[in-house]
């Protein structure tokens, strides 16, 4: 079957080129909207917000025939729960998620693709993991084949962004986030003010554009799925529901992705969320879930939780769940981050205390900590931060603790100070100096003549012989 988000092909050449956007309204019509048969009617003809739906309305706003409301509407919330039932056992087959809420959000937040031209935000999914091999890109292939309108890219620019986006917005799919964000990618900050007004409607980029060079309001708003290594910057990370991937464990299995069987699949999913999501969306537009959350968090998840509230069944609680449990999560992750920068501070403290000593016996090391009132140390854990904690808070800078010989010939685990310059240059940075004031000389007091200088002057240029030069 051709795929429907697969760019026009040439019969020319045979090369594959992507449709034209045009600068403030997306990708052309024919492009936004599916018109193929579906494998599963046979239909050639027919539309996904055309094509009636028992108890919703068609694209003309005219009720659909056959039964009462109540009853359609009972029909089409049960239809709604099953088929995320289908498309939360979809993913999980072909990735290992880091939990079930995370595996839940990733469903709805597919779900929600499929009608966020009715949305007031566009959340982000940030899916991020400490090193290569961890399922992102995988994921990423899954969305693909199920979320409205995917644009898949490996290294963008604002400007092809700016102009594929429209009314209809492509749901943005960037692989090797980190290559954009990350220390080696240069001055990224009109791509990361884009992802950051995006989030929200009606936050337009102006720019010049055109052979007039007119000012054009060039639309942001759009989902958006990130995969990469680490943490992406934080003002993306906070309008994100974030999955942190891990490595599969040994006995872990996944259901190899395949095209040729996997493909059919997932679009069969996609295609049954369009026809039960996209006459909807006029309905989503005045929605107004009770959150379990506020502020940022209440507008990022809002449209998982209007999805899940679509569903009915099991899923509203489903989706309350998961976002306090990811919500709660997160703020731990902050928390640790900003524990472990004090850490660093305080070692250095320490270090300097010591009278510049090149390494600190781990325990002697826990014991000066530990004494700061002041500090929470001496209240971390049940007991106090102990030398497994320590090791633990520190692993994340590449700092662990190793076998050191004292002077007075015994050997000890131990940090050294050098492990730590680097991280003392990144996450808590000296104070830059403050600039050498020039001393004022003193005003002479006036009336009376200046003191004569004390002392014995020289007799000879500064460095040359002493006495007076000959005169010739």
């Amino acid at each position: 079957m051709k795929d429907p988000t697969s760019p026009a092909t040439s019969k020319a050449s045979g090369v594959a080129w992507p449709p034209i956007a045009i600068p403030g309204q997306g990708l052309p019509r024919n492009c936004e909207e599916r018109t193929e048969p579906r494998p599963d009617t046979g239909d050639a003809t027919s539309d996904a917000p055309n094509r009636s739906t028992p108890g919703l309305p068609d694209s003309a706003g005219n009720p659909a025939p056959g039964g009462s409301e109540a009853q359609d509407g009972a029909g089409a919330a049960g239809e709604g729960s099953a088929l995320l039932d289908d498309l939360r056992t979809a993913i999980g087959r072909y990735v290992v998620l880091p939990s079930d809420e995370a595996l839940t959000a990733v469903t709805l937040w597919v779900a929600a693709s499929h009608i966020q031209p009715g949305l007031q935000h566009a959340p982000r999914l940030a899916v991020v993991g400490p090193t290569k091999g961890c399922g992102k890109s995988r994921l990423l292939d899954v969305l693909y084949e199920t979320v409205h309108q995917p644009m898949m890219t490996v290294n963008t620019s604002p400007a092809v962004v700016f102009r594929v986006i429209g009314k209809n917005p492509p749901t943005l799919l960037v692989d090797e986030a980190d290559t954009i964000f990350g220390p080696k990618a240069g001055d990224k900050e009109d791509l990361r003010g884009l992802l950051n007004a995006g989030h929200q409607r009606n936050r337009p980029a102006w720019r010049i554009s055109g052979p007039e060079r007119k000012p054009t309001a060039f639309p942001t708003f759009a989902m958006a799925a990130l995969a990469g290594i680490g943490d992406l910057p934080d003002t993306i990370m906070d309008r994100a529901i974030v999955i942190r991937m891990q490595k599969r464990k040994p006995g872990e299995r996944i259901t190899p992705f395949r095209s040729r069987y996997s493909v059919p699949e997932l679009h069969a999913l996609r295609y049954r969320l369009a026809d039960w999501l996209i006459p909807l969306r006029g309905t989503v537009a005045g929605s107004v879930p009770q959150m379990p959350v506020e502020d940022r968090a209440a507008d990022t998840w809002e449209p998982l939780v209007i999805v899940a509230d679509l569903a009915s069944g099991h899923w509203p609680a489903l989706a309350r769940a998961a976002c306090l449990a990811m919500t709660r999560n997160e703020v731990v992750q902050d928390e640790q981050t900003t524990l472990k920068t004090r850490l660093l501070r305080d070692i250095r403290r320490v270090f300097e205390q010591e009278g510049g000593r090149e390494a600190l016996r781990s325990q002697d090391l826990l014991a000066v900590l530990i004494q700061d009132a002041e500090a929470p140390w001496a209240e971390y854990g049940t007991k106090g931060l102990n030398a497994y904690h320590l090791a633990n808070l520190l692993r994340d800078f590449g700092i662990s603790p190793a076998n050191h010989r004292f002077e007075n010939g015994r050997q000890a685990k131990a940090y050294a100070r050098n492990q730590f310059v680097d991280a003392w240059a990144r996450y808590c940075p000296d104070p830059a100096p403050s600039a050498p004031t020039a001393e004022v000389p003193a005003r002479p007091n006036p009336g009376r003549p200046p003191a004569p200088p004390s002392g014995t002057l020289p007799t000879g240029p500064p460095g040359g012989p002493a006495g007076p030069r000959p005169t010739r």
